[in-house]
């Protein structure tokens, strides 16, 4: 923030002529001194005065003289106002460095170099330093060019401005700031004679992508209307509804003792300020908080501006020329639309006319003054005024990350993109799930397990005597058919891929097809063979002397991911194309027909003609009014969203593998060793169940190589190894495992969404961001109690995430969100640490 100094000067007439300094700041802190008033340095002024009116002795804009060019003179006046502006500076400059000044200067310089580092990061060194708000007394102290005090010159990184207050100053209350796009500047160009305002109109002009310029006034000869009209007018105009930013004057003006200011409006027709105190207020109400005076002898309109509560005004205190007075005015709105603040912008308009136009424009830097509100901001455009765009990210520029926050959501989002990290993240936080569950006794005991798998493991392998299981005997395959055609099994999955003749094997595919056909014809058994994509459009199905499509079913075999992570859901329906059901939902589909639903589902027969697959989808038609993939949840179904995050190699809102239930709620396990040569022995389920024949973790497993059947061991099936006897608890995941989760989630509608980390991190940036505004306006005390709770929400948020994963099936991320959220808190509270 800018620190503000209060100076008031005032010149006491006594025997000898004395000034009281009285500098005030801060908590009701003072200095008062009493300082001799220079006798030489009024007639300095009025000679310097004089000279400089020589110079510009023509388009003054503060009486009416024709001509508008400066025009060669016999006498130097150049020179001789050059001489006569040293001259009053030099005395003034000396006066004002007088001992008995030294305190109030040390303490403004003292103030101004404090300020010369940021008090926080949200600081910058264009908000921070010092301003001197000035009030003189009488007019002629006032008049004198405070604005050239040299107080911090041997400090060059020190930043002092100063502008000018009023002594009588009324209530502020009355202003009204307000949001716009542009900001609207209402322009009076009052009469002409003698002046030019055509660059003032193409200066304001050319700035229209910032301001939004009206202009009013008298229109020159042709102008028809009455000075009553024209005053009407103008009051009616400045009290618009609509309101006003900016106010601007260019024409002749001049002080009016008691009027508060004299305004040409129009030849021989003035308006004085006082007349216009009602529009003034209004517009004030309406927001309006600057003004410019583009014409002579000020102080008046300034002091009377001021007093009513305006924010601002600049105004020039001696009659000015035509020429300075347009060049000052495109210099100022160049800066101001820079984004300066006007009270920056006008001393840059100062220094580069006196920079870049001393010759031709001498003293002309010492004439505009700042005259401000104490306790106003000073005015700023706003920034990308006029820009849609712009105006939007100022909008939101205080939820914007700062640059260490932009840096560390930049490092948390890339993080989280990474599918790797994603799955890392995804297999530790079921395994937390798995506790979770466990802790809270939340495991499900009465539900029935849907699966009866039989495990073709090492020790079935080793008893039968085969040497190389891959692939796999077809000879065993058919007996272990068989061996379930005797215990009325209604639906078997292989998860074999049965794609082509084996070498050596043809006998041994003519029993498996036999075991098949028998299991159909005694029993109308479903058969779901596995199957495989090899390439766009091209399976690999079961081969024709095994099964027909007429009489059986064929499913995907594919898993996502190592381990699996994701449910294997129904692709969205292309059309001409044969999409394939997992196996998985096939099995599901099985048990529901055949063990759920009343009426009598279709059953296969050797003898059909049309496609098994078709006569269920028309059963299901049929039975529910809606089509197969309505039949479990609709989460089964693949979200557009989730097929379009394949592109971005993302798997958003794809349901997951609930690896938190035990296994042993899933599926039963028999050895397939066991189910041929002890069959007695075995404690057969009464409950409805399907049959899945698949490999149970050999080395062998797999179609393209060896081994691609067996996956990494997720940590929470890793937990829950334990409840697995001991000689089927395989080191590996065998895929079937898999296959056995999804087909039990479809039945039981247990389809968990995850909400993408990103999406969350974003959205726990906008809630951080929110949080570390009001961590940065509170105090110690209350930044304790604030980060107490957001402990305890934090801590809130993870157990209604672990509870919303079992109840609602949704899986909100914890780490990377939490994360997000006390970082912003963290870099909050180093910076109030730092600064504070």
């Amino acid at each position: 923030m800018v620190s503000i100094f209060h100076l008031k000067v005032e010149r006491i007439e006594q025997v000898e002529q004395v000034c009281v300094f009285e500098l005030s700041w801060g908590q009701a802190q003072q200095l008062r001194v009493t300082l001799s008033y220079p006798k030489p340095l009024s007639q300095l002024y009025q000679n310097w005065q004089q000279v400089y009116l020589g110079f510009y002795n023509q388009a003054l804009r503060g009486r009416l003289v024709k001509g508008g060019k400066l025009e060669p003179t016999p006498i130097d006046w150049h020179a001789k106002l050059i001489k006569a502006e040293t001259q009053l500076l030099s005395e003034f400059h000396h006066w004002l460095r007088s001992r008995e000044l030294t305190e109030i200067r040390d303490t403004i310089v003292e103030a101004a170099m404090a300020k010369m580092q940021p008090n926080s990061a949200s600081e910058t060194a264009s908000n921070t330093g010092v301003d001197v708000l000035i009030s003189a007394s009488p007019i002629e102290v006032a008049r004198l060019p405070w604005e050239a005090w040299e107080i911090g010159s041997r400090f060059a990184a020190s930043k002092i401005r100063i502008a000018r207050t009023c002594r009588n100053i009324r209530d502020y209350s009355q202003v009204s700031i307000k949001s716009r796009g542009k900001a609207r500047v209402l322009a009076i160009l009052g009469d002409d004679r003698g002046l030019d305002f055509q660059r003032e109109k193409k200066a304001l002009q050319s700035f229209s992508k910032q301001l939004d310029v009206q202009l009013i006034g008298w229109q020159g000869k042709t102008d028809q209307r009455t000075p009553t009209e024209l005053r009407t007018e103008i009051a009616q105009k400045i009290a618009d509804p609509l309101g006003w930013d900016i106010l601007f004057f260019a024409g002749h003006s001049n002080e009016a003792s008691g009027l508060g200011g004299e305004l040409a409006i129009a030849p021989n027709v003035s308006l004085y300020l006082t007349e216009l105190q009602a529009s003034i207020k209004t517009a004030l109400k309406n927001g309006l908080q600057f003004a410019i005076f583009n014409s002579c002898k000020g102080l008046d309109l300034a002091e009377t501006l001021i007093s009513l509560g305006l924010n601002q005004v600049a105004v020039m205190r001696e009659p000015i020329h035509n020429q300075v007075a347009e060049e000052f005015l495109l210099r100022f709105l160049s800066y101001l639309v820079q984004h300066q603040d006007a009270h920056d912008a006008l001393l840059s308009a100062c220094r580069s006319l006196k920079s870049e136009q001393q010759y031709t424009y001498p003293s002309a830097s010492l004439i505009p003054s700042l005259c401000r509100y104490p306790g106003a901001t000073v005015y700023r455009l706003p920034e990308h005024s006029g820009d849609w765009w712009g105006q939007l990210r100022q909008k939101l520029k205080p939820i914007l990350p700062t640059k260490k926050e932009a840096i560390a959501l930049s490092a948390l989002l890339l993080s989280s993109w990474q599918l790797s990290t994603q799955e890392w993240l995804l297999d530790r936080r079921v395994y937390l799930q798995a506790l979770y569950r466990q802790l809270t006794e939340q495991i499900e005991t009465t539900i029935p397990q849907p699966v009866l798998m039989i495990a073709v493991d090492e020790e079935s392998i080793r008893k039968v005597g085969l040497s190389d299981p891959r692939p796999m005997d077809r000879r065993y395959l058919g007996e272990i058919i068989n061996q379930l055609n005797r215990l009325n099994t209604q639906v078997i999955g292989l998860d074999y891929l049965i794609d082509r003749p084996a070498n050596d094997q043809g006998e041994n595919d003519q029993i498996l097809a036999k075991a098949v056909q028998e299991a159909i014809q005694q029993d109308q058994t479903w058969f779901i063979f596995a199957s495989k994509i090899k390439q766009a459009g091209v399976w690999w199905d079961v081969i024709d002397t095994v099964a027909q499509p007429e009489w059986s079913l064929q499913g995907d075999m594919r898993v996502l991911g190592d381990p699996p992570t994701y449910m294997s859901v129904l692709p969205i329906p292309q059309p001409d194309s044969e999409q394939r059901l997992p196996i998985s939902y096939l099995l599901a589909l099985g048990y529901w027909m055949n063990f759920e639903i009343s009426d009598h589902p279709p059953q296969p027969q050797l003898k059909a003609t049309t496609s098994f697959l078709s006569q269920l989808k028309a059963h299901v038609i049929d039975t529910i009014g809606d089509s197969y993939q309505s039949v479990f949840s609709a989460r089964a179904n693949l979200h557009p969203l989730t097929n379009q995050a394949y592109l971005l190699r993302q798997w958003w809102l794809q349901p997951l593998i609930d690896y938190s239930i035990p296994p042993d709620q899933i599926y039963r396990l028999i050895p397939a060793w066991q189910l041929l040569e002890q069959p007695d022995q075995i404690s057969w389920p009464s409950d409805p169940h399907v049959i899945l024949i698949a490999p149970w973790g050999y080395g062998e497993a797999g179609v393209d190589q060896e081994g691609e059947d067996n996956y990494l061991l997720p940590t929470a099936v890793q937990y829950w190894r334990h409840r697995i006897p001991l000689d089927l608890r395989p080191s590996v995941f065998p895929g079937a495992e898999a296959h056995a989760y999804m087909t039990h989630h479809f039945l039981n509608r247990r389809l968990v969404i995850p909400i993408p980390d990103l999406w969350m991190i974003l959205l726990a940036a906008v809630f951080a961001k929110g949080l570390t505004l009001l961590i940065r306006q509170a105090s110690s005390k209350q930044r304790l109690r604030r980060m107490g709770l957001l402990a305890a929400a934090t801590l809130l948020y993870g157990f209604l995430s672990f509870q919303l994963y079992i109840s609602g099936n949704i899986l909100l991320p914890i780490l990377f969100p939490i994360a997000t959220i006390w970082v912003y808190v963290m870099f909050a509270l180093l910076e109030k640490k730092s600064y504070g």
